[in-house]
């Protein structure tokens, strides 16, 4: 057999064994991700790779609180959608104009701005490492997907609300209720859902029991804005029936 033709067998066969390994690989990948997000649809997440990586650098445990949506204060959902993702009950998982925006004024080199909808937040702060990286980024995104496709809005707010950093070693509303408030989440406020909510865009830097000038302004802009949105009505079907 000519030399030149063994070594074109040979180079299909390794053509062949490496196609096998990525099907292989991307197999392994999917299974991997698919299962957590099916586990989680139905069971409380024990802790969360933000809440790990808390731990791990303080030394000492978060204060978490699983509590079911229908004993969470509707006021608080609503807050929450109204500050941090208003278009919720429509999109797939991402916010395209915010994400435009957001690329246009990091591009004209404004303050670096993000334009994460609920969905990504959960997927990030459940599953992925703190920073910022197109590695992680892409894995967001990917992850963002299945939750969008194998959870219901329902419980994508649910798991939000639960697992937010909400204060200092803080994360969900109920934890954050009753850290300062001295109240379960089903019977908060109106102004204090809403100051619960301004608190999340830095809440190692904001404290909802001692909130300051400004983040009293910014409660009354969430306020504002839940109003806009039409209250409790504009989450529809979202929001179950209480117990």
């Amino acid at each position: 057999m000519p030399v030149k033709s063994r070594r074109s067998r040979k180079s299909r066969k390794s053509a062949q064994r490496l196609q096998r390994w990525l099907w292989w690989g991307l197999a392994t990948f999917v299974s991997l991700s698919v299962l957590p997000v099916l586990v989680l649809r139905w069971m409380p997440p024990p802790t969360t790779a933000v809440m790990l990586q808390r731990t791990l650098a303080e030394g000492r445990s978060q204060d978490y609180q699983w509590m079911p949506l229908t004993r969470i204060s509707p006021e608080i959902a609503l807050a929450v959608v109204a500050s941090e993702d208003q278009k919720f009950p429509q999109h797939w998982g991402f916010d395209l104009e915010s994400i435009w925006d957001a690329a246009q004024a990091n591009a004209r080199g404004a303050r670096l701005r993000g334009a994460s909808t609920l969905t990504q937040q959960v997927a990030k702060n459940l599953f992925l490492w703190q920073g910022r990286s197109y590695l992680r980024k892409g894995l967001e995104a990917w992850m963002s997907l299945l939750l969008e496709i194998l959870w219901p809005k329902q419980r994508i707010l649910e798991v939000y609300l639960n697992i937010a950093e909400t204060g200092q070693h803080t994360f969900g509303v109920e934890a954050a209720a009753q850290r300062f408030f001295g109240r379960p989440a089903a019977t908060v406020t109106r102004e204090q859902a809403a100051l619960l909510a301004a608190v999340l865009p830095s809440p190692r830097r904001y404290h909802a029991a001692r909130p300051s000038e400004y983040l009293l302004e910014q409660r009354n802009r969430v306020l504002q804005q839940m109003t806009q949105l039409g209250g409790i009505a504009y989450l529809g079907n979202i929001l179950p029936a209480p117990d």
